[in-house]
């Protein structure tokens, strides 16, 4: 009785044992068929190439230069930095540290005088030869500090091998003194025959409106609106050998140029200063429009901010609706002229910031980090694991493996022998774990976050099976 008593008993337990094996099997079918039914969308199509500024990545000091994934632009400032002319000091202290991160350029805030003198952030410019060595305007050095200390910054900077671009702005001026003009029967603030520098001098003749037409594009905040129509104006702007574009270029040495607020003027004014200066431009055409922004971009010749990807970012993470990265975007028209950014200067929505960082660091794109996010807000060790990563992993075409509301996984197709990576972002507040095909058959893997500690290996179809932690991000690649 007792044999039978334990035999039966055995029976039940390998039952129960077999059928859990089954249950986990099926499941595990069952996920992957799930993971099969979704359609997967190529989003990119052409030869696999890095974003590129343009600028050779050669390194003279054997410092930083570019790597298979492309560079990473620091926004090197926010709005109201400390006054009292110390920051370019500060800045010049960690360019050090940036190009050891992977850091290739740094975007530098308007350097010049500007009306508000030793409390302005630039975006108010009076004299664009007045780089901290002049008094007027009630101070003779900037905000930031003086020349001296602006060109030691930008020495600094080249000795890292990190480019440093400028911040043009160009549609209009500020602190001139009163005169009377003719075409608008007033008294304006177009005088602007005093500045220090002695160098592009101005008056009413230039500025809208005046013989050439009673506006442009846009004004902004009833400034002069400078006038590009006029040849005088091109000239001292960025044709003639000593204008504002080659002295910057050739003689400050920045290398390339952030324009501000470029809906003020025609695309063809920054087409024209890039076709004569040279350098990397970016643009700020503050539209989510991707047509609209993709139609400059490529009027201008210039990359253009993705602002269609920040309030993609936004509505995806913080409305937990990851299926919204599915739109199209700037990156996604035209990577090769596309500026991915979470914050900047002048707007900070994004509450989900890593995992958003986590997305434009692994996708097409040149991709921005904010300062304070960097230095102050959020964790630099995971920051700076993000940018190893795009600039070691993130390579080739992308494509969307799956998504839903909570999650999103993307693949980079790898490029020049270099394997890419797959990007697994977790909006829930849970673990979570999908089936995906990689670009790797019978292939270790592993998460180069270190978020997960799975080491799986890929099928000999490519699939395999990832985890992602609650409200996080994994990165996958070939262990090696």
């Amino acid at each position: 009785m007792k044999k039978t008593r334990l035999s039966m008993c055995l029976l039940t337990a390998a039952t129960v044992i077999l059928g859990a094996c089954t249950s986990n099997e099926v499941s595990e079918i069952d996920s992957k068929a799930e993971s099969q039914q979704f359609k997967i969308i190529n989003v990119t199509n052409h030869d696999g190439k890095p974003f590129s500024t343009g600028i050779s990545n050669s390194s003279p000091t054997g410092k930083y230069v570019d790597n298979p994934g492309g560079g990473v632009m620091m926004q090197a400032f926010y709005w109201d930095v400390p006054a009292g002319g110390t920051w370019w000091n500060t800045v010049s202290s960690k360019v050090t540290a940036w190009g050891n991160a992977g850091i290739g350029s740094i975007w530098l805030p308007p350097a010049s005088k500007a009306q508000n003198g030793a409390f302005s952030m630039g975006y108010d410019p009076t004299d664009y030869f007045d780089f901290g060595d002049y008094n007027q305007n009630g101070t003779t050095e900037t905000r930031f500090g003086s020349k001296t200390e602006l060109v030691n910054l930008i020495t600094a900077a080249h000795t890292e091998n990190i480019k440093v671009y400028a911040d043009i702005v160009i549609n209009h001026n500020s602190g001139g003194q009163s005169e009377a003009n003719p075409f608008t029967g007033t008294n304006t603030w177009t005088n602007f025959n005093g500045i220090a520098s002695g160098k592009f001098k101005r008056t009413y003749a230039n500025f809208y409106k005046n013989s050439y037409g009673n506006n442009d594009e846009g004004s902004f905040g009833g400034f002069p609106d400078l006038c590009h129509a006029d040849p005088y104006v091109q000239d001292w702007l960025w044709k003639r050998a000593d204008g504002v574009g080659k002295y910057y270029k050739n003689t400050m040495k920045f290398d390339g140029w952030r324009f501000d607020y470029v809906k003020g003027f025609g695309s063809w004014v920054v087409r024209d200063w890039n076709a004569n200066v040279g350098g990397f431009s970016v643009g700020e055409l503050w539209d989510s429009n991707v047509n609209i922004l993709n139609d400059w971009a490529n009027n201008a010749n210039s990359s253009v901010f993705d602002f269609a990807c920040y309030y993609k970012m936004n509505d995806a993470f913080d409305g937990n609706n990851l299926a919204l990265l599915n739109d199209d975007m700037m990156w996604k028209r035209n990577p090769y002229k596309a500026v991915t950014f979470v914050t900047n200067h002048d707007t900070d929505e994004i509450w989900s910031k890593m995992l958003a960082y986590s997305y434009i660091l692994t996708h097409e794109g040149y991709p921005t980090i904010f300062y304070r996010d960097y230095e102050e807000w959020l964790d630099k060790n995971k920051l700076n694991n993000l940018i190893w990563i795009h600039n070691n992993k993130a390579t080739g075409t992308t494509s969307i493996l799956y998504s839903d509301n909570d999650e999103y996984v993307a693949r980079r197709n790898g490029y020049n022998g270099n394997p890419g990576l797959v990007v697994y972002i977790n909006n829930s507040d849970v673990w979570q774990e999908r089936w995906i095909q990689t670009n790797w058959a019978n292939t270790q893997i592993k998460d180069f976050t270190g978020n997960s500690t799975w080491y799986p290996t890929t099928q000999a179809d490519k699939w395999v099976k990832i985890q992602c932690p609650p409200k996080g991000y994994s990165i996958w690649s070939i262990n090696q």
